[in-house]
């Protein structure tokens, strides 16, 4: 009876309802290939031997682009009868890994700059200890052949419409506690003369991004273990993490 069900749904059948929970989380992408590796026996069981999601130039739900991303998990485990009746429900969480790469643009376009002049309205700003008005417009990002990342932001000065420019250049590093990123050294080569509030909203704003704070995968939970720069590329390798396959809208 089982292998008469298996037959009837398929692994086809399974891959096509991951790569529909999967797409749903993504709003474009030059190239997403969602996997489930299984058979007749071990769905029998209750295991999906694996599931890989596998892209690149992937537009995420909030709006972060990212140029490669590669996630596996194993030994997922389901329930094999909701399975074969088309929803694959997991029964307790699994694991696996991933790997991201960002690249300058996408860091760039990840770069609020709305959510920079907001955090700026709940503050007086000074430049030369005497308070200004101002609105950032544009950010640039250059990823260094030292592993660091120099980040560039413009700004107007409302008062005389004159432009401004804040450099940051900084170095990220995995904490040990939760595995995050944090900034390891940070060194300000331009916009000293501004108060320390506005250098701290980019680096807020920045550690977000390298955090991948908008890497919002329903059901999908990441921690970063390793990050390096090569290329102007930033890459990162993390643990991963599966509760359920996406809910799709």
């Amino acid at each position: 009876m089982f292998q008469k069900s298996w037959d009837n749904l398929g692994e086809k059948t399974i891959n096509k309802i991951a790569e529909m929970a999967f797409k749903s989380q993504i709003k474009n992408a030059d190239h997403l290939r969602v996997q489930v590796k299984t058979n007749p026996q071990k769905l029998a069981q209750g295991v999906l031997e694996s599931l890989d999601i596998d892209g690149s130039g992937l537009i995420m739900q909030k709006d972060l682009r990212l140029e490669k991303m590669k996630i596996t998990l194993n030994n997922i485990a389901v329930s094999p009868f909701k399975a074969l009746m088309g929803n694959v429900q997991l029964t307790q969480p699994s694991k696996g890994n991933a790997s991201i790469v960002l690249n300058e643009k996408d860091i760039e376009s990840a770069l609020n700059i709305n959510n920079l002049n907001r955090q700026l309205q709940n503050y007086e700003i000074l430049r030369h200890n005497h308070p200004v008005k101002v609105k950032f417009f544009r950010v640039d990002c250059r990823i260094l052949a030292d592993g660091r990342i120099m980040i560039k932001a413009k700004l107007k000065i409302l008062e005389d419409n004159s432009l401004e420019s804040v450099c940051l250049i900084i170095k990220p590093r995995i904490c040990t506690i939760g595995k995050n990123l944090l900034m390891d050294e940070v060194e300000c080569t331009q916009g000293t003369q501004f108060s320390p509030i506005l250098i701290k909203a980019i680096l807020d704003e920045s550690l977000k991004v390298l955090n991948l704070d908008r890497l919002s995968v329903d059901g999908i939970s990441l921690k970063i273990n390793h990050v390096s720069t090569e290329d102007g590329k930033l890459s990162f390798l993390a643990m991963a993490g599966i509760t359920h396959l996406p809910k799709m809208s």
